[in-house]
């Protein structure tokens, strides 16, 4: 979703011995009792009976009792799973090795962070030269007992000396900003609140700020109160935030967001204007050098994604899909704003542009061609200087700094290959390793492929598959098959401890490259949107039977996984096709496709749903939604439904009623269970030991739902 990183939990499952799956004896369960209104709503003249809506009063003790109701059963059935503790134990062992994220370079100062292995935040480092001796800067770990206070974000003052940090506590997506001298570690007094989806822009003198903030929400509504009438403000350092400049509103659109930068130049401040999570947005500007001067339209129309890069002088340099859904740079003069005079500088390639930055005076661009990433390096005439070379096929991140520098960072993993921090001299075209984790592992002894299949419609949708050299294709193989398939987002190889566990006893790891997300442009995204959202259920499905087909797996070793939007896709395909699927680890989803847009950011998503008020979208909308389409007497496959109570982004009452009403209805033997976490949010920032606890969970369960055994010394 645009309003988050797409956070993904990269489950992985430990393998299976040869067998038949479900070998050990059902357990009945006495589920809670759930109380039921008769809440009944008309959607455009058809009813639909909502009975637990009470469960969206995250702060009523019925709910809370109910919470902790539900944790009682499904923890005490995982207590009962004797390997649990086994796959703990090792889930935190290889967990237990550095990490770390791409420097990033301001002022001459760097900034890095990192995490020594098995600390629940990671640290936040600074150095004078990229071969110095690092030096401790932020450690988020020591602000609070249980390690819940997570580092959201950071800005950068032009000169590298002050450091704006944003501090988000128990998982929400509220965050508190803070100012920091980098130079002495030493806080300012300056704080600044009710902060989401926003990064602040120093002024060129560092005398001030520039930031997006919401109205104070009531008292506890905090959580699950709609985040609109987003505005832009201007805080001096050195003064309280009630004394900040209002700088831009739009009281004529609740649904506007905005995201500011100053150009280094100092003489303007761009703002980049978002309605929801559509990927088109609007440019204005506000000219900084002009006392007086009002903010300025330059791209108005709503009519394509512009993503700002750089300017010289007058002369702005955006990414953009206009007319090229697989992007292309353009340069447009605001002086001369109209489209007859855009000039087009890097025209649009087969392959998919995913971001460009001006760095020694040339553009960088990265591109995705079947899902795994190029680097490619243009002059500012547009012309292919030349590749960067990548160590195989894989994802990477970084390339970030300002038009004269000569060097930058970035990061390079694959489903085998740890995150390996490299910089690369811009001059000589010479990429070296800055950092390189040690994980106890062997890659040789794993092998990633990409196959295609087709899709229900016909489409060739690509699947990335991961498993042990030697694999045998009888059908018996474990198998996690993971998706996501929408908002742009783009699903491309990554490492993970989790998978790392899964691979090494012998499973098969299986990401599908499903339509909506925005792996093959804009014309991909929008074939698994609004009207054509079924169209990534269909390749998700189609998925699991090329795995079932090809003799990978079959449906009693195959479980399926995804977070978020993609939590949605695993309830959508569960509801659909509850005999397709072993079990199923729906995370944090949005099962309630009628009531989405009630909570929170929820309005910012009928960009790619639709909305349950517009007659058309809702038929859509009803027809998949996971909630709406459990019917009673049916055999549902193993599910464990996982989510949190401070998930102020999809709140949890999706997953609460989804899990009371799939309990009800569930006529087979399978356990319907639900694991709430607390003090946790969406994802960002959870410590690293409530991963390790949930991933260890969810391996319990599946262990015994698909009759897992552990190898001889796990």
């Amino acid at each position: 979703m645009r309003y988050s990183l797409p956070w993904i939990t990269a489950v992985a499952m430990p393998a299976l011995l040869a067998g038949c799956a479900s070998s050990s004896m059902p357990v009945t369960l006495s589920y809670p009792a759930t109380r039921t209104v008769a809440q009944v709503d008309d959607y455009n003249g058809v009813t639909v009976a909502d009975p637990y809506r009470w469960l969206e009063d995250d702060n009523s003790p019925e709910t809370k009792a109910w919470v902790e109701a539900q944790n009682k059963v499904t923890f005490g059935f995982l207590e009962k799973i004797p390997e649990r503790a086994a796959i703990r134990d090792r889930l935190t062992k290889l967990w237990n090795y550095e990490r770390y994220a791409v420097p990033y370079k301001v002022g001459g100062r760097y900034f890095f962070s990192k995490n020594d292995g098995l600390q629940n935040q990671s640290v936040l480092y600074t150095m004078t030269s990229f071969d110095a001796t690092p030096t401790l800067l932020l450690d988020p770990n020591k602000l609070s007992t249980d390690g819940t206070v997570a580092l959201a974000d950071t800005s950068v003052s032009k000169d590298g000396n002050l450091l704006a940090y944003g501090l988000a506590e128990a998982g929400s997506d509220w965050q508190i900003w803070k100012i920091r001298n980098a130079r002495t570690g030493q806080d300012l007094p300056d704080k600044l609140q009710w902060i989401k989806f926003a990064s602040p822009a120093w002024t060129t003198d560092g005398t001030g700020l520039y930031y997006s903030r919401f109205d104070e929400p009531k008292a506890g509504d905090a959580l699950t109160s709609l985040n609109k009438f987003q505005k832009i403000f201007y805080h001096k350092l050195g003064t309280a935030q009630s004394e900040d400049k209002l700088v831009y509103e739009r009281p004529d659109h609740d649904d506007w967001g905005f995201d500011e930068i100053v150009t280094d130049d100092g003489h303007y401040l761009v703002i980049n204007v978002s309605t929801g999570s559509d990927q088109r947005n609007r440019v204005y500007y506000l000219d900084l050098t002009q006392p007086g001067a009002k903010v300025t339209p330059l791209l108005d129309d709503f009519d394509a994604q512009y993503a700002f890069i750089d300017n010289d002088g007058p002369v702005f340099w955006f990414q953009t899909n206009q007319n090229a859904p697989h992007g292309r740079i353009i340069a447009i003069d605001t002086t001369q704003p109209a489209r007859a005079f855009w000039n087009e500088i890097v025209p649009e390639a087969p392959e998919t542009l995913q971001g460009v930055s001006a760095l020694n005076n040339s553009f960088v661009c990265t591109y995705l061609k079947d899902a795994h990433s190029q680097v490619k390096i243009f002059g500012l005439d547009g012309k292919l200087q030349r590749e960067v070379m990548l160590p195989g096929i894989g994802d990477i991140a970084g390339f970030t700094g300002k038009r004269s520098d000569t060097e930058t960072f970035y990061s390079y993993m694959s489903f085998t290959v740890p995150r390996t921090i490299y910089r690369l001299d811009l001059t000589t075209s010479t990429s070296t390793i800055f950092r390189q984790p040690k994980v106890d592992f062997d890659p040789a002894d794993f092998e990633t492929t990409q196959v295609f299949y087709t899709s229900k419609d016909g489409t060739r949708v690509p699947m990335f598959l991961t498993y042990k050299k030697g694999l045998k294709l009888n059908g018996t193989n474990p198998t996690l098959l993971y998706g996501y398939g929408g908002f742009d987002i783009n699903i491309t190889p990554w490492f993970s401890v989790a998978n790392l566990v899964w691979l090494e006893m012998g499973g098969v790891y299986a990401v599908a490259t499903l339509r909506g997300g925005g792996e093959y442009g804009e014309d991909w995204h929008q074939a698994g949107m609004k009207l054509k959202k079924q169209n990534v259920f269909d390749d998700f499905i189609g998925a699991a039977q090329w795995l079932i087909d090809h003799h990978y797996t079959s449906t009693p070793r195959l479980a399926i996984n995804g977070a978020s939007n993609g939590g949605l896709l695993i309830g959508a395909c569960l509801t659909q096709r509850p005999d397709l699927f072993g079990a199923a680890l729906p995370d944090v989803g949005v099962m309630d496709m009628l009531r989405f847009n009630k909570f929170t950011i929820g309005w910012a998503w009928m960009s790619d749903y639709g909305s349950p008020e517009d007659a058309t979208e809702f038929k859509a909308l009803y027809a998949y939604s996971p909630l709406q389409n459990i019917h009673p007497g049916t055999k549902y496959p193993p599910t464990l439904i996982t989510t949190a109570d401070h998930d102020d982004r999809v709140v949890p009452a999706h997953s609460f009623k989804f899990a009371a009403t799939l309990q009800k209805a569930q006529a087979g033997t399978a356990p319907i269970l639900i694991r709430v976490e607390t003090r946790a949010g969406h994802g960002a920032g959870k410590p690293t030991d409530k991963l390790i606890a949930e991933t260890a969970d969810q391996y319990a369960f599946l262990l015994k739902e698909l009759g897992m055994k552990l190898p001889d010394g796990f």
